[in-house]
């Protein structure tokens, strides 16, 4: 991790009672551009984004990639690799792209968070997603559910 992720982390911790400071964390920012970590992770910073969904085949293909844990820290960065904030995930699920309803879409946050949009917007991420693991796209693929709270800044600047 570099000096200004760990900076970060430590002053997160100093916010903590020591009986239940964390431990441990990841750090990684949305999306597959810049232009999406920097709209998705502002969009966490925010409060509005509490829900991100990957493809399940990539755990599969890529077993180094870090599957999300319930309980898990994680600090947001921005497309420079600079901290945004820091989420806990509370909840991870699985589902077949086909499954995921309105009230899903909303606590992703994007767009405008209609169903419509997020069935849109997630295809065609995960059509390219599908291509680094030699599937096909299609109504009934696996993807992994992640819901998670804003913890710090617990107060953050719109």
């Amino acid at each position: 991790m570099s000096e200004r992720i760990e900076t970060y982390w430590q002053e997160f911790l100093s916010t903590q009672s020591i009986e239940v400071r964390p431990t441990a964390y990841t750090a990684w920012s949305f999306g597959n551009t810049p232009d999406m970590a920097d709209e998705l992770g502002e969009l966490v910073r925010r409060g509005i984004k509490r829900a991100t969904t990957s493809l399940g085949w990539i755990y599969e293909k890529f077993p180094e990639e870090n599957f999300p844990l319930a309980g898990e820290y994680s600090v947001i960065l921005n497309s420079s690799r600079e901290p945004l904030c820091i989420i806990r995930t509370s909840e991870v699920f699985a589902r077949k792209y086909s499954e995921i309803d309105e009230a899903y879409a909303r606590t992703e946050g994007e767009g405008d968070g209609s169903l419509a949009h997020w069935r849109r917007a997630h295809w065609e991420f995960f059509k390219g997603a599908c291509k680094l693991v030699g599937r096909e796209p299609h109504e009934d693929m696996p993807v992994i559910c992640e819901i998670f709270e804003l913890v710090y800044p617990t107060n953050p600047s719109v």
